[in-house]
């Protein structure tokens, strides 16, 4: 009974989450055609350091909750992004649930839902943020929008109730709520 009320307590988070764009202007601060671009540079070196596509590092998935996914993989890395090099978080999101740890384990291709990446960038980015870059891709490399089809890539959610950095902001000061892996 907790399990399912936290996590329908999520879900509702997660459903906000993908609001945002509507919430906070005509012009939220994500989905620009700068950060479409930036995201598609992101995914090709992704692809490229084996964090993300078909050539993909697989690790142990562990059990997670949405927003996102019912198994998850992270994995850390630094990575250099149009000269910049920086700390990259790679979480892959599987589903739905129900699914076992095995069943992604066996087939991780077949329950991929999602790929959620930060990337910090260069200082003077967004310092409210620790430069940070947030971005849903979907498992081909496009990427995820809002019911508004504002593209999740960017500065998903600064300045709204919801979405990546409301929720991170309660990491603290780093964002990430596994620091000790850094």
């Amino acid at each position: 009974m907790k399990r399912t009320l936290r996590i329908g307590l999520i879900a509702g988070a997660a459903a906000a989450l993908f609001a945002t764009g509507t919430a906070l202007s005509q012009d939220p601060p994500f989905g620009s055609d700068d950060d479409i671009a930036y995201a598609a540079d992101l995914w090709t070196v992704l692809n490229e350091a084996r964090l993300a596509g078909p050539d993909k590092i697989l690790t142990r998935p562990y059990e997670g909750l949405e927003p996102h996914g019912f198994m998850l993989e992270t994995l850390y890395d630094e990575i250099t992004v149009g000269g910049h090099t920086g700390t990259v978080v790679v979480k892959r999101n599987y589903g739905p649930e129900g699914v076992s740890l095995e069943e992604v384990a066996n087939n991780p291709s077949d329950h991929l839902a999602a790929i959620t990446v930060m990337f910090r960038r260069a200082d003077g980015y967004d310092s409210e943020t620790g430069n940070w870059f947030w971005v849903k891709y979907f498992p081909d490399g496009s990427l995820d929008q809002n019911p508004a089809g504002r593209k999740l890539a960017g500065l998903v959610g600064k300045g709204a109730d919801a979405g990546c950095i409301p929720c991170h902001m309660g990491a603290g000061e780093d964002m990430l709520f596994t620091t000790d892996r850094l």
